[in-house]
Order: C-alpha cells, then sequence, then structure tokens
C-alpha cells in the first residue's frame, strides 16, 4: 500500500508558472513508476507525464510536452509536476498516481491514487 498526497495547486494567470508536488508514505517509493494525470470538468482523465522508478526516463502528453517537466526525489519520496506557461487549457484538477514497473498512459493501470490538487489558469 502506498498513500499519496499532492499539494501546490492554486490559480495563476496565463503564461505563468505553477510547481505541484506528490509526497508518498507506505512503501518504497523507488519501486513505483509515476505519473500525472488531470482532469478537467466534464472530461476524462488524461495522462499528463510519467517518470520511470529510478527518473532516468520521462514521458509527456504532445499537449504540455515542452512546458511540463516531471521530475522526483527518491530520498523525499516526492514526485513535482514544473508548469511552465500555463494555459486557460491547463485548468483541471491534477493527480498523482504510482504502479509498479513501467510507465503507462492508461488511467487504469494505475494502482495508487492521490486526491488530487486544482489548477486554475486565468486568461
Amino acid at each position: 500500500q502506498v498513500q499519496l498526497v499532492e499539494s501546490g495547486g492554486g490559480l495563476v494567470q496565463a503564461g505563468d508558472s505553477l510547481s505541484v508536488s506528490c509526497a508518498a508514505s507506505g512503501r518504497t517509493f523507488n519501486i513505483f513508476a509515476m505519473a500525472w494525470f488531470r482532469q478537467a470538468p466534464g472530461k476524462e482523465r488524461e495522462f499528463v507525464a510519467g517518470i520511470t522508478r529510478s527518473g532516468s526516463n520521462t514521458y509527456y502528453a504532445d499537449a504540455v510536452k515542452g512546458r511540463f517537466t516531471i521530475s522526483r526525489d527518491n530520498v523525499k519520496n516526492t514526485v513535482y509536476l514544473q508548469m511552465n506557461s500555463l494555459k486557460p487549457e491547463d485548468t483541471a484538477v491534477y493527480y498523482c498516481a504510482a504502479r509498479r514497473n513501467i510507465v503507462v498512459v492508461t488511467t487504469n493501470m494505475y494502482d495508487y491514487w492521490g486526491q488530487g490538487t486544482q489548477v486554475t489558469v486565468s486568461s
């Protein structure tokens, strides 16, 4: 079992930057691939970014590539999402998720989820 707690969401203006974090507890953190998903009102939850267990490889959705950066600290048991050049269409609840082994983009293949943190980007 692993518990995930997100923090750092908020209200920003278009073009601003924001960082969200996800702290993990309960199991050895570095056995889990980690990912960020987001869900906007009326839309399905979608993959945003993923990072391998060691942090050596990262993956991004096309919509955020070049603007968002995922990273992790296996000593602090924390995964981060740095979001730059934010757009109104980035507005969503952002969730972190964990699964053993490799990163995948499919929502229902993740075993553990945080409660989510709201990110709102005004135009």
